[in-house]
């Protein structure tokens, strides 16, 4: 069966590539596409409309789920719109406050919500690899390095957070360094963690083990974004046929 989609923040780096990837999967139609200022524009042959439509779109086009990767302000407006609409709804959208992250929570009540800071599959191949590394290698230090275009707001990313909820679960740490600056020994429990932003790098995700005279190194590099986006189009077909609940993009991966 063919998953209806709708694209919000359609002209931003993110919504242009998941444009790209639904028009290009076979079992995905776009039904709408919304941005705050569509200019008229055209993205891969589908139409940019207003955001301010987004509420009548949902009940006229009747899309099966949305794709959000705009700002966590937004995303909680459209999350809630589609929660009214019992429209699942599918973002990538990092940086949330508690308060925030609780309109996703409630809006998981009405509707199925799946929030992950990364589609990558390799991504979630190291989340499940690296509480691994962690409970092998007790004792040892250890130190986060994420990298990201001089354009990206939130730090650390929220694929760095995710990561550092893995390494705290498996471990005994006690505490973030973000990090360091004049006299600053390394104090035992603590995770160093360091956020890079430059140039147009797409993602990248370093930790780093080290003790007993050896260190552990476990990377993933995205070289293009069209591999969150595919991951956001896989995970909408998947949640079409999911009853209200909050997700994850693990859900995905494991079936």
């Amino acid at each position: 069966m063919t998953t209806r989609i709708g694209v919000t923040g359609a002209t931003g780096r993110m919504g242009r590539e998941v444009i790209d990837a639904a028009v290009d999967h076979d079992e995905c139609e776009i039904v709408f596409a919304v941005n705050r200022n569509p200019d008229d524009r055209t993205v891969r042959g589908v139409d940019v409309e207003s955001a301010g439509a987004f509420d009548s779109l949902l009940t006229e086009r009747e899309p099966t789920a949305v794709i959000d990767f705009t700002g966590p302000e937004s995303a909680v407006d459209y999350v809630e719109a589609c929660a009214d609409a019992g429209v699942a709804f599918v973002t990538g959208t990092t940086g949330f406050n508690d308060d925030q992250a609780a309109a996703l929570e409630a809006a998981s009540d009405e509707t199925a919500v799946l929030h992950a800071p990364n589609f990558a599959r390799g991504v979630q191949a190291l989340v499940n690899v690296v509480g691994e590394a962690v409970r092998n290698l007790p004792g040892y230090d250890v130190e986060l390095v994420e990298t990201h275009h001089n354009g990206k707001r939130d730090a650390p990313s929220g694929t760095a957070n995710r990561l550092l909820e893995e390494i705290e679960k498996n471990g005994e740490f006690t505490e973030r360094t973000h990090g360091r600056e004049g006299d600053a020994p390394r104090e035992a429990g603590e995770i160093g963690v360091h956020a890079l932003r430059a140039g147009n790098i797409t993602g990248e995700h370093e930790i780093v083990l080290a003790g007993n005279d050896e260190e552990v190194r476990l990377t993933h590099r995205a070289e293009d974004r069209g591999v969150f986006a595919a991951g956001a189009v896989d995970a909408a077909v998947w949640i079409a046929g999911q009853k209200a609940g909050n997700y994850e993009f693990a859900d995905v991966i494991d079936e």
